[in-house]
Parts: structure tokens; sequence; C-alpha cells
């Protein structure tokens, strides 16, 4: 790859991948596969397009509209929109690239893709953001469609834009179909889609507990990262069976529990409403009830903790970071987001896991331990197939039982291909990347996109 340019997230994740395969038996038992890799770490096609808008004062507004169709050996192109200042190639790529592997965990009929802009939505109108929607999805809408690429939200992305995309997409294709989820209850969505993500994280690390031994979440200390819609519903839930959540953040800054306290769901909902206003959590008026910390991430500041949930971005906690939670009795930590962790991190967790064995901490990928979001946008669509809504608990009963196939999909794969001692915590990072490897792989060797001499 040397002939192009530095793509650092991208080169992250793939770099993350390659890891796991390589100190694993896998290319010892599959050589072949090696091949299969050099395949899938190239997108099937990437398109980028200029979107035009007209903001409120008349002028022309340009901005850089993307969409990487990564793999579609599984199904149809499925990932999210992202808008965000900060949207660049290296950023979807890593994204799309991630989402491969986390749509083949849940087990459903998804390929992997991701899209978006480096549109900001802080600052902008309803007005502006309504034309830039519409404006994105003209060009958007002749690369997707229902059984070929399914966008869902991401960052900046939520229902509302949602809306305002499909009404676009249903003039300008003059098709009511399945191309979007997380719609409107009223025309096409699901139950529980805006809860998955985070439900599903709060899940997936219920059966890590259980694994562990460490029993259930009541009682225990719960850091979070992040205000949007991931954060909002694990913090909810953890606090439903039980736990104590201690932190919330944005962009911004971090709001920390003082002593013994916790956040209610009382207060996760007024941070709720304020992020739907896009504003910051400084005008949450807490009453002194947390300590805010401008500028700052949760993780050095939330004293003992069990649990680290980051549900923000990406690379939001380094390894110092990761050294204070480890410090702090941390003894497990799962992405909400997607590679929540910098790769030092994650080398440190790895290494603390082998070193300490039965007390270590255990460390989940977002690819595996946030799946729950697109999972439920795969049970939008095929609700969508059959023109029929399921209820919430149907959907819930669904997701449990999706999240609790990706945990033991890469438990079972860490045991299969990564020789450890007696006593040693499976690895979940490199399970869950070789699971949704192999799972990629088999499927495209089937269908001939790769092949080898043996």
């Amino acid at each position: 790859m040397s002939n192009l340019p530095s793509e650092p997230e991208f080169e992250q994740a793939y770099n993350e991948l390659v890891s796991s395969l390589e100190h694993s038996s896998l290319f010892e038992q599959k050589p072949e596969y090696r091949i299969a890799l050099k395949v899938v770490s190239i997108p099937e096609r990437i398109i980028q397009f200029r979107v035009v808008w007209e903001d409120d004062a008349g002028n022309l507004q340009v901005n850089r509209g993307y969409r990487v169709q990564f793999n579609s050996a599984l199904g149809p192109y499925k990932g999210g929109l992202r808008l965000h200042k900060s949207v660049n190639l290296s950023i979807l790529k890593f994204l799309g690239f991630e989402q491969i592997f986390k749509n083949a965990l849940t087990g459903l009929n998804m390929g992997g893709g991701k899209g978006g802009a480096d549109f900001d939505p802080k600052g902008k109108s309803d007005a502006e953001i309504r034309r830039f929607c519409v404006a994105f999805m003209r060009e958007l809408s002749k690369h997707i469609g229902a059984d070929t690429d399914v966008p869902a939200g991401d960052i900046g992305v939520s229902g509302r834009e949602i809306g305002w995309m499909f009404g676009t997409y249903r003039k300008e294709r003059n098709k009511f179909e399945g191309v979007l989820t997380g719609k409107g209850l009223n025309w096409g969505g699901s139950l529980i889609r805006p809860e998955a993500t985070g439900y599903g994280l709060v899940y997936y690390v219920g059966h890590m507990l259980e694994h562990y031994g460490a029993g259930s979440w009541a009682g225990k200390r719960v850091a979070i990262s992040g205000s949007g819609n991931v954060a909002q519903y694990a913090a909810l839930k953890c606090i439903e069976l039980g736990a104590t959540v201690v932190s919330m953040s944005d962009s911004q800054g971090a709001l920390v529990v003082e002593g013994e306290g916790s956040f209610t769901p009382e207060d996760v909902n007024t941070i709720a409403a304020l992020k739907v206003k896009r504003q910051s959590l400084t005008a949450f008026d807490h009453k002194g009830k947390f300590k805010y910390l401008p500028g700052a991430r949760p993780w050095l500041h939330v004293g003992k903790v069990d649990i680290a949930l980051p549900s923000a971005t990406q690379n939001e906690v380094s390894k110092e970071e990761a050294e204070g939670l480890i410090a702090a009795g941390c003894k497990f930590v799962a992405e909400g987001s997607n590679m929540g962790c910098t790769q030092e991190a994650i080398d440190l967790f790895e290494a603390h896991r082998k070193e300490h064995k039965g007390e270590a901490v255990w460390y989940a990928p977002g690819k595996a331990a946030n799946c729950g979001g697109v999972a439920v946008s795969g049970l939008e669509m095929a609700q969508n197939s059959q023109r029929l809504s399921w209820t919430s608990e149907e959907v819930d009963e669904k997701l449990k039982g999706i999240m609790k196939n990706a945990f033991f999909d890469g438990l079972n794969t860490a045991k299969k291909y990564v020789t450890a001692p007696e006593g040693e915590l499976p690895s979940l990072v490199a399970g869950s990347n070789i699971a949704g490897f192999v799972k990629v792989a088999e499927a495209m060797q089937e269908q001939g996109d790769w092949w080898a001499k043996l």
C-alpha cells in the first residue's frame, strides 16, 4: 500500500485484524486464507461525490459525500452514514472494514459498508440540515437500494435525518422500499432500534460477567463515555439491571459522579433532551450532583470502577487511560463505540489478560460488543421484506439471542485457534476477529471472489 496516501484509521483497523490472525493458528491450518485477507482488505467500490446545497442566506455551499461499499459476500452492503467535519476516506474505510466482520458476527445476511460527508450539523439551522440531506440523498440514491446497499444513521444522522433522506429517495427513485434503517415506526421502522446498540452492549457484557464468575450487573460501578444514543441506552439498561453509572461525556468534557452517587434515568433523559437540541453537557443543570471536567474524558477521574464502556468515538481510551482503569480495579472493558481503544490500550489489556489470568481485565472489541445496533437494523430489513412489524418483546428477545451468539462465537473461536494456558481468559478480540473473518472468507471463496492453488 506504499503507493497510497496514509490512512491511519483504516490502517489501525486493518493491523488489528491482521495481528489477531497472525497470532493464531488460522494461517497454519488454512494458509490459503492469506489470499482472502488480501482480497477482503480492498473495498469492492468507493463512491465519492459532491453535495451542493444552499444555506439560509442563499449562499451556495459544497461538501464531499462518500459511500464505501466494502464487501457484499454475506448480503447487501450495510452500515451507517456519518455527518461530521472529521469525515474522510480513511475514517469511512476503517468503519466499513470493521462493519464487514461486525455484521458477520450477527449471523444475519448483511455485507459491510459505510458512508457520510464532511458536513458539520453543529451551528446549522434545521432548514440547512434538511436541504443538505436532500442534496446528499439525490446523489447517493443512484448507488443504493433494498437489495444493494442499506445505509443507517451514525454520528450526526438521527431519525429526523433518516426521514428526510428516505423521503428524498422515495421521490427520486419512485420506490417505497427498505432502503434505510432507523426509520419512523409508521413507515417501516423497527421497535427497539434506537435502543439496540446500548442494550446489546449491556447484554454482551452480561455474558462476560457470567463467564468470568462475576455475577450480575447488580452493584457494579460502571464508567460510560459519550452521551449520544449508545451511551444513553447503555446507561439506562445498566441502571435498570442494578448497576451504578458514574460518568457520561461529550466532545466538550465529562460529567463524573461525586462520592457514592449515580446517574438516574431522569438524569439520562435530561441529557438526551439536550442532545436532541445539539447542546453540550454544560447546559445540564445538575445542581452540583456531578463534577464537570472541561476537555476531559472520564477514565482517569471516576475512581474505583468494575466496568468501562467507551461509547463515544474511535480511539477514546489511550494507553495511559487503560493503565488508570486497571489501577482503579476495572475488570471489564467493552466498546460501545467503533475502535474505542487505541492499539496501545488494547495491547495493554491483552497483556494484562495473559499475565493475570482469572484476575485479569477482560476486553471486548466493538465489532462484537456493539453489533446489536446493526443486528436490529438487519431485523428491520427482515420486517420490511415481509411487510410486517414485530413487538418490542419479540425484537428484544431476538437481540438478546444475537448478542449471546456473538459472545460465544468469539469465545469458542478463540479457544479453537489461540493457544492459551490453563486458567487464562480467552481473547475476545482475537476470537471475534477470526470468527468474523472466516465467515466472510468462506462466503467469498464459495462465490469465486478468491481462490488458491493448493
